[in-house]
């Protein structure tokens, strides 16, 4: 099992939700849900699961947790 750590900007309140890498290496998340209650982060956790094809437990959210950067570690199969 290998460890992939992602820099994330998250763009909440989108028309769709999606996840592209830029050409610097750094991710974009555009969530449908709004920052309130943890509910973006547990759209992005989803959304990293299903890129990756991996758990959602497999995604953890390091550092970042309330604010729209996000450093996030990926556990992958």
């Amino acid at each position: 099992m290998s460890v992939v750590t992602l820099q994330i900007k998250v763009k909440p309140r989108a028309k769709t939700s999606s996840l592209e890498q830029l050409k610097d290496g750094t991710w974009v998340a555009r969530l449908k849900s709004p920052p309130v209650d943890g509910k973006a982060n547990e759209e992005l956790v989803m959304l990293i699961a299903k890129q990756f094809r991996c758990r959602s437990a497999d995604v953890l959210i390091k550092a970042g947790a309330a604010s729209r950067t996000k450093l996030v570690q990926v556990h992958t199969p």
